[in-house]
């Protein structure tokens, strides 16, 4: 008898390891999980907080972090700074705010930031890349291995470009970006919030660059966000810039002198209005100081004032906090936990207008500069087996559709819709014989085409040249993990087919993001009478073409004159109608010219018959 030989095959090795990293705008950190729970990598000298700066010497290699900040302080031209807060977006959307900054755009930069440092011209997703790259650096120093993957963190109201470019980043600095996974919910899993059985969570979290707010629901170890709001550009920065400009002015009254073109002394005078805005988290009063040319500058701050200046500030946060909960349809009370994320959740004025509004002491028991890389680091547990038992969903933060006939948006997946998210629908044409269809890709709330952002256009080819309204065109919609779009067109008859991985265009500005969703409320129903207007001229134009194709045929000279006449009357009264803004008008004229001609269908239909049956016998 034969014996076949057992092949064990080679031992398993070891999965590789898995990172989790929290790109910050003012900080950067990266975080591992062992069997004690996750753990924040230190650097070289000890601490593990890279501040997310980078300089570029006119000769040698970039420096990035600690070194690099100090070099800001002699060097700030060619030293980058909050490059988070440039991250996938225009330039004309950043204009203002590089007037405030030492480095400069390269000449013709245009869809693309690229900045002039150093000799050198880079966007910003490569200047990320080497923070990415040190914090790689750093972890395999401390693991003594090679690290390849890695999960990182983004504001959960990052739009598509700025999730792309923080994709296009990792991989810039060697890295396999396995998943984005917003801040938020990486707080929610750093604080623990998942050993709750059922609860309803609040994450605020108010870092250097941005501010979110997200809603999560935990039901039977499902960890799902019912719905996030935010500001791409509202964080702990704007402070810093509110006290220099203050400072500036103050310094140009003291001395008589104009600080704010010299890049040197802003520097050094925003270092110090950080370090008062950082004592004033603990202490009742701060002192600016600044010693710059044998001259000396010096203000006390009391606690009181710094939180009257910085108070509009703060209640702009609290704007997305009341507009999130709406849209996840609880309130106050119906929140359960409320966790504070950021370094600007330190200040107290902050802490009291959170707990105010959700009326519950929030969570501030882990440092908060580090929360988001220990969340970060249980999800890259979560995706490379070491836990078990958990899962984690996003939601897309604005809807996603396409332009239909008319100049309206068909929505196929819904603001606030659960990712990874995908959505089917069949679409036909409007004109015989058609052999092309274009598929315009729109991002937003509005119902009408030009209020939405278009992200990609693209042609579906050779379709079968049918008549209207034959064709069976079949759209489909997936958003991956990471929020990444990715559509595809088919025609059904032929099997061919298109598709795109959305490139986002770069160039929206977070006032256009807020006002999507703000303009969609205030708006919704002029938008909605609007939509219904053009759906019913779509309606008009295709039943007035069957109407002038079916009067060129011989039915139409069979009918009565009355009856001719009386379709006549009919079309008159609908293209009276056609051009006005009374929806319900312009349908009850379609019913009108449908009543009016039956007898004309009837003719049509008969005379079809007779030539189908022509010549035809029946044994």
């Amino acid at each position: 008898m034969s014996v076949f030989q057992i092949d064990f095959g080679d031992t398993p090795d070891t999965p590789p390891r898995v990172v989790g990293i929290d790109l910050g705008t003012t900080n950067s950190l990266v975080a591992f999980l062992d069997l004690t729970g996750p753990q924040v990598i230190p650097g070289s000298n000890g601490s593990p907080i890279v501040p997310s700066v980078v300089h570029f010497p006119p000769t040698g290699d970039p420096v990035v972090g600690a070194e690099a900040q100090e070099a800001l302080l002699i060097d700030p031209v060619n030293t980058v700074y909050s490059a988070k807060r440039l991250m996938g977006r225009g330039a004309a959307d950043v204009a203002g705010e590089l007037a405030l900054l030492p480095f400069k755009m390269a000449e013709g930069s245009e869809s693309v930031i690229r900045l002039s440092v150093g000799g050198r011209q880079l966007t910003p997703p490569e200047i990320s890349a080497y923070v990415l790259r040190q914090l790689k650096q750093n972890a395999e120093a401390f693991l003594n291995e090679t690290i390849t993957q890695a999960v990182i963190t983004v504001p959960a109201y990052f739009n598509d470009a700025q999730r792309q470019a923080t994709k296009d980043a990792g991989r810039i600095a060697g890295l396999e970006v396995l998943r984005l996974v917003s801040e938020p919910t990486a707080a929610a899993l750093a604080y623990g919030l998942d050993k709750r059985r059922n609860g309803t969570i609040a994450v605020y979290d108010f870092g250097g660059g941005t501010f979110d707010i997200s809603i999560l629901k935990l039901e039977e170890g499902l960890f799902e966000v019912l719905a996030t709001n935010g500001d791409t550009h509202l964080g702990g920065d704007d402070i810093d810039d509110l006290l220099l400009r203050i400072a500036l002015e103050d310094v140009a009254t003291e001395w008589g002198r104009d600080l704010s073109a010299d890049h040197e002394a802003v520097q050094r005078l925003r270092r110090a209005v950080i370090n008062a805005k950082h004592e004033l988290s603990t202490l009742p009063a701060a002192t600016i100081s600044l010693d710059y040319q044998g001259l000396e500058y010096r203000r006390s701050l009391p606690r009181e004032v710094f939180e009257k200046l910085i108070t509009p500030t703060i209640d702009r946060t609290l704007v997305p906090c009341r507009a999130c909960m709406a849209d996840a349809a609880v309130t106050p009370e119906q929140i359960d936990e409320v966790v504070l994320v950021g370094g600007s959740t330190r200040i107290p004025l902050v802490r009291q207008a959170v707990r105010a509004l959700f009326k519950s002491e929030p969570h501030t028991e882990l440092n908060p500069d580090e929360v988001v890389a220990l969340g970060a680091a249980i999800q890259a547990g979560i995706l490379s087996g070491e836990v078990e038992d958990q899962l984690l969903l996003d939601v897309t933060p604005l809807s996603l559709g396409l332009e239909t006939m008319g100049g309206v948006v068909t929505k196929l997946i819904l603001r606030n819709s659960t990712i990874p998210a995908s959505a089917t629908e069949q679409f036909t044409t409007a004109v015989d014989g058609q052999r092309n269809v274009l598929i315009h890709v729109l991002q937003g709330e509005r119902e009408m085409v030009r209020d939405c952002r278009s992200l990609a256009r693209f042609d579906l080819k050779d379709i079968d040249p049918v008549m209207a309204g034959m064709a069976r065109i079949e759209v489909r919609f997936l958003i991956d993990a990471n929020g990444i779009l990715n559509v595809s067109a088919k025609d059904l008859r032929t099997g061919k087919e298109q598709s795109v991985e959305i490139k986002p265009s770069y160039g929206l500005t977070d006032e256009q993001v807020e006002a999507m969703i703000l303009e969609s409320f205030d708006k919704a129903e002029a938008d909605f009478n609007e939509r219904q207007v053009r759906e019913a001229r779509v309606e008009a134009d295709r039943i007035l073409a069957a109407v002038d194709k079916a009067k060129q045929s011989d039915a139409w000279f069979d009918l009565p004159v009355e009856e001719q006449a009386s379709v006549d009357r009919a079309i008159n009264e609908l293209h009276l109608s056609y051009h006005g803004d009374d929806h319900v008008l312009i349908q009850s004229k379609m019913e009108a010219l449908d009543l009016a001609s039956r007898g004309l269908a009837e003719n049509m239909m008969n005379s079809a018959v007779r030539n189908v049956l022509k010549g035809t016998k029946i044994e």
